[in-house]
């Protein structure tokens, strides 16, 4: 079963979103900032990221940033949410 990550902070879109992946027999974790999400991301090795641009303190581009530095991460598929 492919494995998705959502990083989405706003708690009413971050529900759908997963929910509807779920429903549609997909693994999901999520995360609702963008440290945590690359947190989670390590630990997760998801199949694809999902992820929205505008977030505190550690915005989209952050992570996309930062999981495009460490090895591991780096070639998994990235998708913004906006």
């Amino acid at each position: 079963m492919p494995k998705i990550l959502v990083i989405e902070d706003d708690i009413n879109i971050r529900k759908s979103v997963v929910e509807i992946l779920m429903l549609s027999d997909y693994d999901v974790a999520f995360a609702s900032d963008g440290a945590e999400g690359v947190a989670t991301a390590q630990d997760y090795e998801p199949d694809l990221i999902l992820c929205d641009v505008m977030m505190p303190e550690l915005d989209g581009h952050g992570v996309l940033k930062a999981v495009s530095q460490i090895p591991s991460l780096s070639r998994i598929p990235f998708i913004f949410l906006t």
